[in-house]
Parts: structure tokens; sequence; C-alpha cells
């Protein structure tokens, strides 16, 4: 019999993993869990990704490239003009206001990484690149504080279920910029 060519196999098989983890938690994660999901072979997806921590970096480095669309998608933090404590104060309000799921899904991959070291290269580029793309507007050491406060008040927010403060978010954020 011969194989059939399906290009956005792995693709899928990515999204199933984000869904899983999504509805069940990390605990629900295993390599038939997510061919349930996907509609694929169990063997497509050890093929694909011989470990779960291998499912679990793409899944991650994929929730990263959503964070990052989300804020290029602003566009606020290229204009000197802007100012950088409110835009990332409006960032973390926009996306804490959408679909809680997709957020507490990334924090549980990128927290995984506390346990699972081979997630840390990839919970470390979110950090790094969200650090360097501040220090276009700040210093590099101001930049890794802003990313430290954010995600600080982000981790609150989804722990206490308390609602965001944004006015709170802006003037702790200006106290780190000035």
């Amino acid at each position: 019999m011969a194989r059939r060519y399906d290009p956005e196999r792995r693709q899928r098989i990515i999204d199933a993993a984000i869904r899983v983890v999504g509805a069940k938690g990390l605990a629900g994660l295993s390599h038939r869990s997510v061919a349930a999901e996907a509609d694929v072979p169990l063997g497509s997806t050890t093929y694909h990704f011989k470990t779960l921590d291998e499912l679990m970096v793409a899944a991650l480095r994929q929730a990263n490239e959503g964070f990052a669309k989300v804020l290029a998608a602003r566009g606020g933090l290229e204009d000197p003009r802007t100012d950088l404590g409110a835009e990332l104060a409006g960032w973390m309000g926009e996306w804490l206001a959408g679909d809680r799921t997709g957020v507490e899904l990334e924090y549980e991959l990128y927290l995984a990484a506390l346990r699972r070291p081979a997630l840390r290269p990839v919970a470390a580029e979110w950090a790094q690149d969200l650090a360097e793309l501040l220090s276009r507007r700040t210093e590099p050491v101001t930049a890794r504080a802003l990313v430290a406060l954010m995600d600080g008040i982000c981790l609150q927010v989804l722990l206490t279920d308390a609602s965001y403060d944004e006015e709170y978010a802006r003037d702790m954020l200006r106290r780190i910029i000035d």
C-alpha cells in the first residue's frame, strides 16, 4: 500500500496537541490522545515527534509565534512617539481579554519548562525575543525588567482569576521605563 502524501500532517499534529493541552492540560497529552484528536494513525505522531517533549517544543514555538503576531499587529512599538507603557498595557489587556484558554495554554506550556529541560530554550526565546523587541525603545536592562513585570501581571491575572487592571499595569510599566 502506497503512503499517502500529507504535507499538512505535522501541522495538524501540533494543532491537535495544542487542543489536547487546552482541554485536558499537560497531564492529558500523549501520543495517543494527539493522534486521536488529529485523526491520524498513532505512528504518525511518533514519526514526526519522537518524544512528547519534541511535540511540546513545537507547540510552545507555535504559541510564541502567535504572541509575536499579536504584538506586531498593534504596531505601536515602532513609533518613538507612542507611550510605551500605555502600548504594553493595552497589549496585555487585549491578550488577556481574548480567549483565556489560549493564554492559559501558552503559560502552561511556558511553565512546563520548569520540569522539562527540553522546553527551556524555547521558553527563554520568548522572553529574549520580547526583550530584544523592547530594546528598540529602551535599554536592554529595562527591556528585561518590562518582560518580567508583564509576565508577573499576566500570571497573577490568570492564577487569581482577577480582572486585568490596565491602569495599574500602565503605571507600573511607566515606572520601570522612567
